[in-house]
């Protein structure tokens, strides 16, 4: 997918991208590659699977959510920046806070966002278990997001307790997605979600499945969660 592509299938779900959009695309592309000769960010780094596997993949939450409100989005585990900052190109009211365990990507991530001249963005190097238990980020945020971290059963821990009552967590989900919703219905009712909605679709041109997973925050998360860095991945609440 070239960046015409991408624009042009962005546009047939309603998001019309400006020429500075574009530009910023184009920028995080080039900035992207060249900081990843330095610290491993993506195994992909063809104009063509940046575009689609990354770029388009990571707004496609947006076609089943709004993010157009200005909310405040948590992206835990974001790498190098997946999905929140292209979703926060496309809608830049929203604000956008990322945790990431490793120093050299929050480098990355604070470069990049000064290339981009994003404002209303910050970056977190933290275990997502230690910052869901801080009192200033625990259940503060309308969005949760995460693209590829763990599987739900672990991952509804880390996101879950940030998630404001009322707000939302977004997982994006390859094909595994129904298969780990099954074994994650536990873990997102203990920690206060409900499983909303469940959007599946094929990416254009590779046709690889991916879904959009929507929770509810409808209580209160336990105290007790999330536990220290790596229960959640030892021993998942199943």
């Amino acid at each position: 997918m070239n960046p015409n592509q991408f624009a042009s299938e962005l546009a047939k779900k309603g998001i019309t991208l400006s020429e500075r959009q574009l530009e910023q695309f184009h920028i995080y592309f080039k900035t992207l590659v060249e900081w990843n000769e330095k610290i491993n960010l993506t195994a992909l780094t063809a104009e063509e699977d940046v575009y689609l596997k990354h770029f388009y993949d990571s707004i496609s939450a947006a076609f089943y959510f709004d993010f157009s409100k200005g909310q405040h989005v948590c992206d835990v585990g974001a790498g190098a920046g997946f999905p929140s900052i292209p979703l926060k190109i496309c809608f830049p009211n929203l604000k956008v806070t990322i945790v990431d365990s490793l120093q050299k990507r929050i480098g990355f991530l604070n470069h990049l966002a000064a290339e981009l001249e994003l404002t209303d963005v910050a970056f977190y190097h933290d275990r997502a278990e230690t910052f869901g238990k801080n009192s200033k980020f625990r259940e503060s945020f309308d969005i949760v997001m995460a693209r590829a971290v763990a599987r739900m059963s672990v991952l509804s821990e880390l996101c879950l307790p940030i998630a404001k009552k009322n707000g939302v967590f977004i997982a994006m989900k390859g094909a595994q997605a129904t298969e780990e919703l099954d074994t994650g219905k536990v873990a997102i009712d203990v920690l206060g979600g409900e499983i909303a909605q469940t959007h599946t679709f094929t990416l254009p041109e590779e046709n690889s499945e991916r879904s959009i997973i929507v929770i509810d925050k409808k209580r209160q998360t336990p105290k007790k969660y999330p536990r220290k860095p790596g229960t959640p991945n030892k021993e998942p609440i199943e």
